[in-house]
């Protein structure tokens, strides 16, 4: 195992990758998300409690899923991937969003940085959504262009995992770093029998 890190104080959010799954479930390349300015996220908790003669005496939690929160610069075709534009039956450069558009599901990874202790450390969802419709805000006159907020919605894989990460200087296998943004999947992190 590599340098053990005890301490991880994240200053900033850099390296934003999407990579979008198609509906048979192949995933594309991953593609820069553009310049990002925050990202952060809560877990949506499902709430079992047990009773006794009407009286609370337990309760468990289980993650259900993640509420994911984007600022940034996106890219216009990332944009377009993750609220469903289409040029179908338009003229090329042409696209729309309407009631039939759907967003595609993807793979969001990101490099969350400790300047002060100069680590860094993966971070990936591997199954989002778009949890809000198209929205935006164009201001004239304004002192510096307005990031656009995106809201998105981290499912569990198939594994039932809806978050990992790894802080670079404890991996062992070097090669996780140079495809975590690209390739990022289950088979990428997932320990592998030994005979």
């Amino acid at each position: 195992m590599g340098i053990v890190v005890e301490r991880f104080d994240p200053m900033a959010v850099t390296n934003v990758s999407l990579q979008t799954i198609e509906a048979d479930g192949t995933k594309n390349p991953g593609k820069k998300f553009g310049a990002v300015g925050s990202v952060g996220g809560e877990t949506t908790l499902r709430e079992i409690i047990k009773t006794e003669e009407g009286v609370e005496v337990g309760k468990k939690v289980k993650p259900q899923k993640m509420d994911l929160t984007v600022s940034a610069h996106i890219k216009v075709q990332v944009l377009r991937d993750i609220f469903g534009f289409s040029n179908d039956q338009l003229k090329p450069g042409i696209y729309s969003y309407g009631s039939d558009s759907k967003g595609k599901r993807f793979t969001l990874t990101a490099d969350a940085i400790d300047e002060f202790e100069n680590v860094t450390k993966l971070i990936a969802f591997p199954d989002c959504v778009s949890a809000t419709g198209f929205t935006f805000t164009i201001e004239n006159g304004g002192d510096e262009v307005a990031l656009m907020e995106v809201t998105l919605a981290a499912y569990p894989d198939d594994s039932k995992q809806m978050y990992y990460e790894a802080i670079v200087s404890e991996l062992e296998d070097t090669t996780i770093p140079d495809t975590w943004h690209t390739q990022f999947d289950r088979t990428l992190v997932e320990a592998v029998a030994t005979p």
